[in-house]
């Protein structure tokens, strides 16, 4: 099993899909090291040699940012937001959607699950 960026990729599935398992790396950033790296489309993980491997973790190394740092990087931004008081560090801050979706209805994804408010009952005809 090829361990690449802290993350144990998946051995029979092919490179492209088998990188975006790392975080930050989608279907584009993967096929884009695939060519620079000159390894075919459907090679798969277990056909790749250790030179292969090594050239594919030094490159994700060097040129994109992943895993761990990535999610500190986002974290930092959201903190950002947040210590600045602006709009959208408000809604961070209250744990509503921040960009501009309707919340009178929906929206549980980020408030959660619907909570009933107490006195309030269906009127009755």
């Amino acid at each position: 099993m090829a361990r690449i960026a802290g993350v144990n990729i998946p051995t029979n599935k092919r490179v492209v899909i088998a990188l975006t398992y790392i975080t930050g790396i989608g279907r584009t950033k993967a096929a884009e090291i695939c060519t620079k790296l000159s390894i075919p489309a459907e090679r798969r993980v277990n056909q790749l040699t250790d030179d292969e491997v090594l050239k594919i973790r030094e490159m994700i190394d060097s040129d994109y940012t992943v895993e761990g740092d990535l999610r500190r990087e986002v974290a930092m931004n959201i903190k950002r937001l947040m210590d600045l008081g602006c709009y959208r560090g408000l809604r961070h801050r209250r744990g509503l959607p921040v960009r501009g979706q309707r919340t009178h209805t929906n929206a549980r994804t980020r408030k959660g699950p619907a909570k009933p408010i107490a006195g309030k009952k269906k009127a009755t005809r």
